[in-house]
C-alpha cells in the first residue's frame, strides 16, 4: 500500500458500550498486532473524555499507572499496551484529553484566533478533536490509525468526541473510516442464556449518536451461536461477518491470537477495501505465548510499594514480569507488600520466603519507612533487589543510615530539615511552583561504567531510559557512598546526576532513577527486569538445594550419633 509518495491512512475508531473496562486497549492492541504482523504501519492513539489536561497530577487510585513515553507526555496506561503489542514508540500525540481540547480552544480564543466568534462545542471543539484525530495519519508514517475513545457510549463527557467520529466517518468516505464497537454478552447464570440485549442497547444508543458501527466485537463468557450472531446482526444493522466474539482469556496475550482465529483483521481489510496478501505471522507471538503458559520454573517476588490495592497502579512493572518471566521460562508469583504495612520487625516475616524483592516507584511520605526497612533486610539477608526511581533514593537513605551511620539521612521530600539529604531537589527546579514543571520526564541518556553489574546486564555503555521524578542523589554525597562500598554505576553525561546505583558484595543488589518498565515490550523485555528474575530464580534454586542438603544432614545425623 502507498508504495509511491506520502501514505495516505485510513482510519479506524474503536467505541465501548455497556460497561467500562472491557478491554477496548486490548483489542485496539490485538488488531493493530494483527495488521501489522502482515506488513502494515499502523499506530494507535487514546482520547480520554476527562477533563485533566493529562493524567499527570492524577491520584494512581483514580486512573491506575501513568504511563511517559520518550518526549515526556504523561498518558494513559493504554499507551503502555499499544507499546508493549507494538514494540512501537508512541508521543505526546498519541493521547488526547477532554481538558488538553478545551485548553487549546480557549487558549486560541484567548489570542483572538476565532476573530471575535462565539466559541462552541460544534464547530470549535470538534474540529479541534478533528484535527487532533487525523494528527499522526497526515504524518505519512502510517497504513492505519486506530483511535480508542476512552469511556463508554452515553457518557455525556464522551460526546464531543463521539461527534467528531460522526463527522469524520461522513467526511473521509465509506472505505478510509470504520467503527468497531465493543460491547458486552453477558451469562445470566439462572437462565442458562448468554443476552444480547444489553449490545442492541448499546448499538442504538451509539445509532442515537449518528454512528452506524460496522463491526461489534462482543465480549463473552461462552462461545456465541451461529444464531445468535445472525440476531445481533440483524438487530444491529451490520453483516453476520462482522459480529466479532472475543471470549474471555487466560491472559491479554491470547487475544491476538483469539482475534485472528475470528478473522478479525480480515473483515477490517474488507472493509477498508486494503488489498495484501501477506499472511499474519505472529510465530514469535506463539513462542512467547507458549512460554508464558508453559514455565519450568516458579519464583516469588515481592512488590513493596503503597498503592498495592490497586494493581493497575504498576500495570508496567506487572507486564514486565509477565515479560522476563516468560524469557526465563518461569512464571513469576507477586507478593503484594504494602510498605505502611512493613516494620524491621515484620520484614523477615514478610519476605525471608521470597526469592528477590522490587521496592516500586512513587511519591510522598506514605510508606516511606516500610521501603527502608525492605531494603535493610534483603540487603542484610542476600535477597536479590531491583528499585525503581522512589525505591532506588530508598536504598541510598537506608545504606546512608545503616552503613554510614547517618541516623537522620533522608530525602528532602520527606525532612527537608534533614543534617544529610542525600536525596534533594536540583537547585534549578526549587523555585518552580507547577507540579509537572519540577520533573524530570521522558526519554534521558545515561553513561554506564565498564564492568559494572548494569554494563554486564545492558551490554553497552550508553543507554537512554524514561524519567519520572522530582528528586535526585546528592552528588555532595557521592564520594563517601563510593568509598563505603557503594558503585555510582550510571551517570546521566549532561548534568552528572546519578542514574544508577549497585553493590558488588550482594548476590544482586541494583537501583534504577529512572523506569525500565516503561520501555519492555513482548518482542524486546527490558534486559533489567530479564536479569533480575534470573537472579532471583538462581536465588530460588540455591534455597531449594540448601533445603535438601539440610534434610540429608538432618536425617543421616541420629545414625551417624548412633554408631
Amino acid at each position: 500500500m502507498a508504495a509511491h509518495g506520502q501514505k495516505t491512512a485510513k482510519y479506524i475508531f474503536v467505541t465501548g458500550g455497556v460497561t467500562s473496562s472491557l478491554g477496548k486497549g486490548i483489542i485496539a492492541s490485538s488488531l493493530a498486532k494483527l495488521l501489522q504482523s502482515r506488513g502494515l504501519s499502523v499506530t494507535i492513539q487514546k482520547f480520554d473524555p476527562y477533563i485533566n489536561v493529562d493524567p499527570g497530577t492524577l491520584n494512581p487510585y483514580e486512573h491506575g499507572e501513568c504511563y511517559v513515553t520518550d518526549d515526556g507526555a504523561e498518558t494513559d496506561l493504554d499507551l503502555g499496551h499499544y507499546e508493549r503489542f507494538l514494540n512501537e514508540r508512541t508521543s505526546q500525540a498519541n493521547n488526547v484529553t477532554t481538558g488538553r481540547i478545551y485548553y487549546d480552544v480557549i487558549m486560541r480564543e484567548r489570542r483572538g484566533d476565532f476573530l471575535g466568534k462565539t466559541v462552541q462545542v460544534v464547530p470549535h471543539i470538534t474540529d479541534e478533536i478533528k484535527k487532533r484525530m487525523l494528527l499522526l495519519g497526515e504524518t505519512g508514517e502510517y497504513d492505519i490509525v486506530i483511535t480508542e475513545i476512552g469511556g463508554c457510549v452515553g457518557d455525556i463527557e464522551s460526546l464531543p468526541f463521539l461527534e467528531a467520529v460522526r463527522q469524520l466517518k461522513f467526511e473521509l468516505g465509506e472505505n478510509d473510516a470504520l467503527v468497531i464497537h465493543l460491547t458486552l454478552i453477558p451469562y445470566l447464570s439462572s437462565a442458562g442464556e448468554l443476552k444480547t440485549k444489553p449490545t442492541q442497547h448499546s448499538v442504538r444508543m451509539l445509532q442515537e449518536s449518528g454512528i452506524q458501527p460496522d463491526i461489534l466485537v462482543c465480549r463473552t463468557e461462552h462461545p456465541l451461536p451461529q444464531e445468535m450472531r445472525r440476531k445481533i446482526a440483524l438487530f444491529c444493522n451490520v453483516q453476520p461477518a462482522s459480529v466479532i466474539e472475543a471470549m474471555d482469556a487466560s491472559t491479554i496475550y491470547d487475544v491476538p491470537l483469539l482475534m485472528k482465529k475470528e478473522r478479525l483483521d480480515q473483515r477490517v481489510l474488507y472493509m477498508l477495501d486494503i488489498y495484501d496478501d501477506k499472511d499474519v505471522d505472529l510465530e514469535a507471538w506463539q513462542i512467547f505465548v507458549d512460554r508464558l503458559k508453559n514455565p519450568k520454573h516458579h519464583i516469588r517476588i515481592g512488590l513493596v510499594g503503597k498503592y498495592v490495592e490497586l494493581h493497575d497502579a504498576y500495570k508496567s512493572i506487572t507486564e514486565s514480569f509477565i515479560h522476563a518471566g516468560a524469557v526465563n521460562e518461569c512464571k513469576v508469583e507477586i507478593e503484594w507488600i504494602h510498605s505502611e504495612h512493613l516494620t524491621p520487625e515484620n520484614a523477615g516475616e514478610k519476605m525471608a520466603s521470597l526469592d528477590g524483592v522490587l521496592v516500586a516507584p512513587g511519591f510522598g511520605e506514605r510508606g516511606i519507612e516500610g521501603k527502608i526497612a525492605a531494603v535493610q533486610y534483603v540487603r542484610e539477608h542476600n535477597i536479590p533487589f531491583f528499585g525503581i526511581c522512589l525505591g532506588m533514593q530508598m536504598a541510598v537513605i537506608e545504606y546512608a543510615r545503616n552503613v554510614l551511620g547517618w541516623a537522620d539521612a533522608h530525602s528532602t521530600e520527606m525532612d527537608s530539615e534533614t543534617d544529610h539529604a542525600v536525596i534533594g531537589m536540583m537547585e534549578d527546579q526549587k523555585n518552580i511552583t507547577n507540579k509537572g514543571g519540577t520533573m524530570r520526564l521522558g526519554a534521558y541518556a545515561c553513561k554506564l561504567q565498564s564492568g559494572t553489574l548494569a554494563h554486564k546486564i545492558y551490554g553497552k555503555t550508553k543507554i537512554s531510559e524514561r524519567h519520572r521524578h522530582r528528586y535526585e542523589f546528592n552528588n555532595l554525597y557521592r564520594a563517601d557512598f563510593e568509598k563505603a562500598g557503594m558503585t555510582m554505576s550510571g551517570i546521566n553525561p549532561e548534568n552528572d546526576l546519578v542514574e544508577v546505583i549497585e553493590l558488588s558484595n550482594h548476590p544482586y543488589f541494583i537501583g534504577v532513577q529512572y523506569h525500565p518498565e516503561l520501555k519492555s515490550t513482548v518482542m524486546a523485555p527490558h534486559p533489567l527486569f530479564v536479569h533480575f528474575v534470573k537472579a532471583s530464580l538462581n536465588n530460588a534454586k540455591q534455597k531449594r538445594s540448601t533445603k535438601k542438603t539440610t534434610v540429608v544432614e538432618t536425617v543421616a545425623e541420629p545414625a551417624g550419633a548412633t554408631a
